[in-house]
């Protein structure tokens, strides 16, 4: 395990096992986010793609997402691990709305200057509205790229549960 990608829905925990990994693990972490969303606005990093290629190119790393679909090949070609938080929505949901709820009374600031605002609730892009109605498509994404033989000499960790993720992490 020295190029890993923690993937899963929005909310399932992906950033918070990527940070204990690359601490048990002494890897570099990488926030896909943040390398995404690079200024005021959520503006786009126009050079994402190169920034992306740059941090793959190294020899160990940990991003915290299935990556965006301008680089998704690009990092599952170069990763040697996925670890898929596959967690059904009874567990997601009330993690991403506790977490939301959190942003918006804290203001807390997060890639490139952002934050999570009131009004952004009301938004299909909000961070809610998004873990709700991707669950399906991105449990669907992750299971066929898994499956998939340009992948195959991947190794994948599928965890199901916060529990067994903890009880993996334990276990490194």
């Amino acid at each position: 395990m020295e190029r890993i990608l923690v993937v899963g829905v929005t909310g399932a925990g992906k950033s918070t096992l990527a940070h204990a990994l690359s601490r048990r693990l002494d890897l570099p972490y990488h926030e896909m986010d943040a390398m995404y969303f690079t200024g005021p606005g959520w503006a786009v990093n126009g050079e994402l793609v190169e920034t992306v290629s740059r941090m793959a190119a190294q020899p160990r790393w940990i991003v915290d997402s299935l990556g965006y679909p301008e680089v998704r090949d690009l990092l599952w070609d170069r990763a040697d691990t996925v670890v898929w938080l596959d967690y059904p929505r009874r567990v997601v949901m009330p993690r991403i709305l506790r977490r939301s709820l959190r942003r918006s009374l804290t203001r807390e600031v997060l890639f490139g200057g952002n934050r999570e605002t009131w009004s952004g609730w009301l938004s299909r892009e909000h961070p809610a509205w998004w873990a709700w109605t991707q669950h399906t498509s991105r449990h669907q994404e992750i299971a066929r790229r898994s499956a998939d033989g340009r992948f195959a000499p991947l190794d994948t960790v599928r965890l199901r549960h916060p529990r067994d993720a903890a009880a993996w992490l334990a276990a490194l």
